[in-house]
């Protein structure tokens, strides 16, 4: 049995060395990804601190998930879910909470959360599906699903479901396009060059308040909106949110 249970964690972790080296250009052998990649270590060492706090052994699989905190930058909760193949790319500062779950073939990069805006107890951090790609710096809060095959944009704050398939940018996140199609491509997708610019959209946000406001000071009636706008970018046109954000 033992025998049994060593070969499958090589296998996993064959699998996950294998699934680096196809998405990550900048990788060159399997021994170099294994050997020197923060992202990698920061898996297999959670590996382990979940497989001890599921057995209630808590203060050592802290301990270890804080040690591998120090040695990469990642900090990884001993009670998050991982699903198989997850790539942390360069990992600095990548933080995933108690209440976690992420699904297979997950791609990370550095500066993200998945973290929580409740200190109840219970499920309180983000559900990531497969395939999902969240960009640098993008932070994903609280009990929330991230449809399969979705892209989070780089320092998008997601704070509502999202369903499969959907690109998300902006703060709050604002779902920009939805697929249709399922794929089994695991590699991220690169942004497409017509997608909307979200600083323009932000602009484009910030003329409707002003917009309103002059209404409001000129004494003018008109009906206030409460919902999304409208709003076109290129060859995009989207429900952008323009109520007040706050977390």
């Amino acid at each position: 049995m033992a025998n049994g249970r060593l070969g499958r964690a090589l296998r996993t972790m064959k699998d996950d060395l294998q699934s680096v080296a196809e998405r990550d250009p900048a990788a060159r052998t399997q021994l170099e990804v294994a050997l020197l990649y923060p992202g990698v270590h920061a898996v297999w060492a959670h590996r382990v601190s979940h497989a001890l706090w599921r057995r209630g052994v808590f203060l050592p699989a802290r301990t270890v998930s804080q040690a591998t905190r120090f040695l990469t930058g990642i900090e990884i909760h001993p009670g998050a879910t991982l699903g198989p193949r997850l790539f942390i790319d360069h990992g600095s500062g990548v933080v995933i909470g108690e209440t976690a779950e992420v699904g297979a073939d997950v791609t990370i990069y550095h500066g993200v959360t998945l973290g929580g805006t409740s200190l109840d107890h219970g499920k309180r951090h983000p559900t990531v599906g497969d395939r999902v790609t969240v960009g640098a710096g993008a932070k994903v809060l609280g009990p929330v699903n991230v449809g399969h095959d979705s892209r989070i944009g780089a320092n998008a704050v997601l704070v509502r479901s999202v369903d499969s398939h959907s690109v998300v940018v902006g703060v709050p996140g604002q779902v920009i396009a939805h697929g249709t199609s399922a794929t089994t491509d695991t590699k991220p997708k690169q942004d497409s060059p017509s997608a909307p610019d979200p600083v323009g959209l932000a602009v484009s946000t910030l003329l409707v308040r002003v917009d309103r406001l002059e209404t409001q000071v000129l004494g003018h009636e008109r009906h206030m909106h409460e919902g999304p706008q409208r709003l076109a970018s290129g060859d995009w046109e989207i429900d952008w949110e323009v109520t007040d954000f706050s977390i």
